[in-house]
Formats: C-alpha cells, sequence, structure tokens
C-alpha cells in the first residue's frame, strides 16, 4: 500500500486528486493547502510520495521540498503544477523532485505517474525529461577517476546506464532478466555507495560518468 499526501492550495483540485488517488487504491494520509503545514506534519503521516503544486500561498514550492526532503530523506515528491516553465522544472529536480508533470496530464497519466514514482522511476511530463538531462549534462564534471571514486561491481554499472538512459525498473528487469526487486537492490546498493539520495542524482551522476551513450 502506497500512502500518499496532496499539497495544494486550490480545494477542488486538491480534493479531485485525493479522491482520485483514493479510487486508484492510493491511501490518502493527508490533504493540505498550505507548504508549512505539509512539512510540519510530514515527519507524522510519513508518506511515500507527496503530489505537490508549486504556487503555494505560504512558502514556495522549492522550499516544501527541501524541507519534506531533509525531514524525510526517503519520501518521493512528484509536483504536479500549472507550469512547464524550464527554470520551474530545474528549480524543483535540483530541490529534491523526483518527477514533474503539468496539471494538463490525462488522469491515468497521471496515476501512472505517481505508481512509478512510489517504485523510484523519476517522471517527468514528455518533454521535460530531455530539458533535465540536457541541463545535467551542461554542468557534468569531468569523470572522476582517483583513489576515493566508489566502485561500482560490474551488474550495478550495467544498471545505472540503464538508469542513465531513462529506462523503468522493469524494463530494466525484462532486459538483464533480473527481478524487478533485485534491480530495486542494485540501484539502492548503488544510491549508498555513491552517498546519493534519489534516482535523479543518480541519473546526473551516470552522465557525468559517461554511461548514458
Amino acid at each position: 500500500m502506497v500512502d500518499v499526501m496532496v499539497v495544494d492550495d486550490h480545494p477542488m483540485w486538491r480534493d479531485g486528486v485525493a479522491r482520485d488517488l483514493t479510487d486508484a487504491g492510493y491511501t490518502v494520509v493527508a490533504a493540505v493547502g498550505e507548504g508549512g503545514q505539509a512539512v510540519r506534519i510530514g515527519p507524522s503521516v510519513r508518506p511515500d510520495v507527496v503530489v505537490l503544486d508549486l504556487q503555494l500561498p505560504d512558502l514556495s514550492g522549492v522550499e516544501v521540498i527541501r524541507g519534506l526532503v531533509a525531514a524525510l530523506p526517503q519520501v518521493r515528491v512528484l509536483v504536479l503544477s500549472a507550469s512547464g516553465e524550464q527554470q520551474d522544472v530545474l528549480d524543483a529536480v535540483k530541490a529534491g523532485a523526483a518527477g514533474y508533470l503539468v496539471k494538463s496530464a490525462a488522469r491515468e497519466e497521471f496515476l501512472d505517474a505517481v505508481r512509478r514514482t512510489a517504485e523510484g522511476d523519476a517522471v517527468f511530463t514528455a518533454g521535460l525529461a530531455g530539458l533535465v538531462l540536457g541541463e545535467y549534462r551542461r554542468l557534468a564534471a569531468a569523470p572522476g577517476d582517483g583513489p576515493d571514486t566508489p566502485r561500482l561491481s560490474e551488474r550495478e554499472t550495467e544498471v545505472l546506464r540503464l538508469v542513465a538512459k531513462g529506462l523503468t525498473y522493469r524494463q530494466i528487469a525484462e532486459r538483464l532478466t533480473l527481478s524487478h526487486r533485485t534491480v530495486q537492490n542494485h540501484v539502492q546498493n548503488t544510491l549508498g555507495k555513491l552517498q546519493l539520495h534519489n534516482r535523479v542524482e543518480l541519473v546526473r551522476y551516470a552522465i557525468e560518468q559517461g554511461l548514458d551513450g
């Protein structure tokens, strides 16, 4: 069972999203209209996924993402925003968002995005993933090869390469003839070795190492 918190200051939209999630089998542990409230109650309701609007009356969406990720390192934040502006997307991802969906998305696309976010995928509205990866390429440093560079196993490197190409865990499992759980374990081990927090950071590292080609 996946626990979800919805954060949106528009009551009708917030209630509609919560209802769609409940109807799809998710447990909505909280539905709030202010960012500060979300950050305060997050540690007590402990959602697996937070569906977050960027435009809130008290805090910016970026501040809320940072607050939630700091309090709940394992939480996955899916931004659901009316804005598809490049800077909004990049700011959200850099703050720790796992994905970004615009509000024009269809109901099924939204529910699929929540499912994939819960599974650990980095989910973006079509076109936005390329924007994020393009920015990471621009910022990428030269590959590290010093004595402190983390050593990944051959299988971990193989999984990381497919993550960088944008494949979902299920697609990676099928390609490598592994179980979904085994792929998740490889990713979690890799995150631990690299001292990263989520799949978005992992993709950035893979691009920096030239593994996305």
